[in-house]
Order: C-alpha cells, then sequence, then structure tokens
C-alpha cells in the first residue's frame, strides 16, 4: 500500500442542494423574485444560485421572456431528480426530528377528496400525531397534473386519465347512480331512456372524471342529453337537483348521506349499470419516502406501482 489516496474514482460535487431548491422553486412559480418568496431567502442570492447551477451544468434550464422564466427540456430532465434529492435531503433533515418532517402533499379528485378521504386521513393522524398531510382538491386533470409537476406526493383519482410522467395503481371500485329531489316525477317511478333524454341534467364541469364518465354512460344510452347547468362541485350539484326538477349522475358514495337523509332519491332507471375504477397515482420518478408507502398501506392502496 502505498498510503496515497486514490481520487481517480472521484468527483468534486459541483452543485448543492441550495441551488436545486431555488431551482425547483423557480419552477414552480416562473421567476426568482417569487422563487425568493417561496423559500425565504434574497432575490439576488436566488438569481444567483440558479446562474451558479446553469453554469455547473452547462446549459439553460430556462427559456427567458420577457420577465418571466419558463421551464426548457432541460429543466423538465432535471426537475423529477431535483425533486427526488431534495425530499431525501429533507427525509436526512428530519431522521430524529419527526414533528419537523416536511407534510405529505396529498391531491385529490373532489369526489375523493370530499367523502373518501376525509376519514382515513382522520385516522391517520389519529395514529400517527406527528405526521402532517396537506390535501388539496381539484378535478382529475388538476391532480394529474400536480403529481406530474411534483407538486403533489401521491394522488386519487377517479377517471381513466393518465400522463406519461405516471404510474396508476388501482384503488377501489365506484358506483354511479342517478338522483334527484323527493319530489321529482320520475321518483316513484321506473325512468324510461326516453323520460331520461326529456329530463335537464346537472353535470360536473369538463375535466372532472364524473362528467367524463357521465357522458360516456349517458350518451352511449341516450338519444339525447339536455344539459341544463355545469357545476364545478358534488354539493353544488346535490343542492340544485334537491331544489329543481333536474337529474345528476354521481358518484354513489357523493350521494349516499342525502339520500339517507332524504334529501334526494336514487331514482330507478333502465340505464345499464355502470362502474368505474378509482386509483392512485404517482411520478415516475419520484422516490416514496417511508411516510408516503405508510400512507398509501394506510388507505389500502396495492404497494405494486405498475402502470395501468
Amino acid at each position: 500500500m502505498t498510503g496515497k489516496t486514490n481520487h481517480s474514482s472521484f468527483q468534486r460535487l459541483r452543485i448543492n442542494l441550495r441551488q436545486l431548491e431555488v431551482f425547483l422553486a423557480t419552477a414552480r412559480s416562473g421567476s426568482t423574485r417569487a422563487a425568493a418568496d417561496r423559500i425565504a431567502r434574497s432575490q439576488s442570492a436566488a438569481s444567483t444560485s440558479l446562474a451558479e447551477l446553469e453554469a455547473e451544468l452547462g446549459v439553460e434550464l430556462f427559456d427567458r421572456i420577457g420577465r418571466r422564466l419558463h421551464i426548457n427540456e432541460n429543466g423538465r430532465a432535471l426537475l423529477p431528480k431535483a425533486q427526488v434529492l431534495v425530499d431525501q435531503a429533507a427525509e436526512l433533515q428530519a431522521l430524529f426530528a419527526e414533528e419537523h418532517a416536511a407534510p405529505l402533499r396529498v391531491a385529490a379528485s373532489f369526489t375523493i377528496g370530499e367523502y373518501l378521504l376525509p376519514g382515513l386521513i382522520s385516522q391517520w393522524t389519529r395514529l400517527h400525531p406527528k405526521s402532517k398531510i396537506h390535501l388539496r382538491i381539484g378535478n382529475t386533470s388538476d391532480v394529474i397534473n400536480a403529481v406530474a409537476a411534483l407538486d403533489a406526493d401521491v394522488g386519487f383519482v377517479e377517471g381513466s386519465q393518465t400522463h406519461s410522467e405516471l404510474l396508476v395503481n388501482p384503488w377501489r371500485r365506484d358506483e354511479m347512480v342517478v338522483v334527484a329531489a323527493p319530489d321529482h316525477p320520475l321518483a316513484d317511478c321506473c325512468a324510461t331512456l326516453h323520460q331520461l333524454a326529456q329530463a335537464n341534467w346537472v353535470v360536473r364541469e369538463h375535466g372532472s372524471g364524473t362528467r367524463q364518465i357521465t357522458d360516456q354512460w349517458l350518451l352511449k344510452n341516450l338519444d339525447q342529453v339536455r344539459i341544463a347547468f355545469e357545476l364545478g362541485s358534488n354539493e353544488a350539484i346535490k343542492r340544485l337537483v334537491a331544489a329543481s326538477e333536474g337529474l345528476a349522475c354521481l358518484s354513489r358514495y357523493a350521494v349516499e348521506q342525502s339520500v339517507s337523509d332524504g334529501h334526494l332519491v336514487e331514482l330507478k332507471t333502465r340505464l345499464p349499470k355502470v362502474s368505474r375504477k378509482l386509483a392512485v397515482v404517482l411520478h415516475r420518478e419520484k422516490r416514496l419516502g417511508r411516510v408516503t408507502n405508510d400512507f398509501l398501506e394506510h388507505c389500502g392502496v396495492a404497494r405494486r406501482r405498475s402502470q395501468s
């Protein structure tokens, strides 16, 4: 042995976590000023860190258009890997101080976020009082985009949409039902396809999983679908249907309490029964941390990361 250290297999690390943190914040906000606000640094420090990162990598990560920074193909290639490194660093920092761990970021479509996850999150919080969860609710497209952009750690969706950067795990099945006000003319009969085609419908907005399956189900079986209202939430639809002669096609999860309370009735119809898959979406390149894995197991999600 010579006693000399062999440096040939080592390369000096030229980038650091602060640079990656600034890059991620800039990718989400579109400017170093907004990025600096997100991570509590000065704009000059954020601009310097981003410039140093681009210099070290030898490429530009953003296209400069006016005062806005638009992430380019180089930036998009770096984004998931940078997020993984920053997430791992955060886990190391919180290893011996669980109360300081970053919250688990969960995104969910409306039906799941309003009717299925609250109970599961409440149970989780009782079992893990130091583990925080931030839940954001939007339509299926919003959830898909949030997970693809690494703005959410895990997404729960009800539609069949997917994304090239995501993996889909089956979760549960959900049945769709037609509901009306208790005094609706069709409430006490088995509605024919002709009667349903003549009715006024209250539906969700485009981009929601509920709207997607509603369109597929009704348009396939009815000569026409007379849409009277498009609304952005299940609760708004239920309230409007309860106060009008409109009909709605909603998840059984979404209406079961209102039907039980007598505010709505489930119509008997000659439509064929239809159900859909609820699923969990994860980013292909994001390593799942212990908390994420434990939460998915708590929710009964299969641990196998497979493409649907």
